[in-house]
């Protein structure tokens, strides 16, 4: 019993610093979010409690629903996306060619190099006079007749800059896509080409079934990922106010503006809970929605 008991105490011992960091940097902050929600808290004065008057503000409230609305276009479009380049590039990077390796390292390159450096990169990609994109694009569109782009200084075309851009840090999933396709055995391809499969069908039949933990993990995250976009909005639009005309005014940019801008922290608290409402629900729907799909068992 006493060696039970100094088994229990030496193991409370060592996790006690995960627990306190924990307890301190994230459960606290998280409780306190949760209450704040339900106060008139500006930061700078004690907390009133208001109840659910936050929560119904939100009805009323014009640019939370437009934000809710450009946030949810950015990640329907963004999220397919980026999933779709992760994994044709991993099925290209999984080929046995001389130089694998240096390919793997070009494309996971961009998912390592800070956000805002990659923001500031894209800004000159996307500049409507001399940018990159513009000057590839020009002789397609002398041809056409039309105007290139006006990218982040127009408003028709500011989110769907946005949601090119994030194709661009696919590297984290497009490696974890790598590890699941060399998991897969060689076995099943050779069975299926015996019985005639050609590529295609092997992809369908055979890759994407052993693959579709891999899709799913990648899929939540991505869920969330995108739900969460802020720094290279910030950084590309030049603030939280969603220029140009409000057309990239994203959930956690204004959520971030209403507690730091205009110090309504309560407010944003309640902004956050929503967000994190959303999130569980599209992750509720989605793990129903892959739930006969997706089989751990090799």
């Amino acid at each position: 019993m006493n060696t039970r008991r100094r088994h229990l105490w030496a193991g409370i011992g060592f996790t006690l610093p995960w627990i306190v960091g924990f307890s301190v940097f994230t459960l606290y902050p998280v409780a306190a979010s949760l209450y704040y929600s339900f106060c008139d808290y500006s930061v700078l004065e004690p907390a009133i409690w208001i109840g659910g008057d936050n929560y119904r503000r939100l009805v009323d409230d014009g640019t939370f629903w437009l934000s809710l609305k450009n946030t949810l276009i950015y990640a329907g479009f963004s999220l397919p996306l980026g999933m779709v380049v992760a994994l044709v590039l991993a099925l290209l990077l999984n080929c046995r060619v001389r130089g694998t390796a240096i390919f793997r390292t070009i494309f996971y390159v961009p998912a390592i190099v800070p956000v805002i450096a990659s923001s500031m990169l894209w800004l000159w990609i996307f500049n409507p006079s001399y940018g990159l994109l513009n000057l590839a694009l020009a002789p397609f569109c002398h041809l056409l007749g039309v105007n290139p782009p006006g990218w982040l200084a127009d408003p028709a075309w500011a989110k769907p800059a946005l949601i090119l851009m994030s194709a661009w840090g696919v590297g984290n999933s497009m490696i974890i896509y790598l590890a699941g396709l060399q998991d897969v055995p060689e076995a099943l391809y050779e069975a299926a080409e015996i019985d005639g499969a050609n590529k295609w069908q092997q992809f369908w039949h055979v890759t994407l079934p052993m693959i579709m933990p891999v899709v799913y993990f990648n899929l939540i995250m991505g869920i969330i990922g995108s739900l969460q976009t802020f720094t290279q909005v910030f950084v590309m639009t030049g603030g939280t106010d969603g220029a140009p005309a409000q057309s990239t005014l994203l959930y956690t940019p204004y959520l971030f503006a209403t507690a730091f801008f205009d110090f309504r922290m309560g407010y944003a608290s309640a902004l956050a809970w929503v967000l994190f409402c959303i999130i569980a629900l599209l992750t509720v729907l989605a793990t129903r929605a892959l739930k006969n799909k997706v089989n751990y068992a090799r």
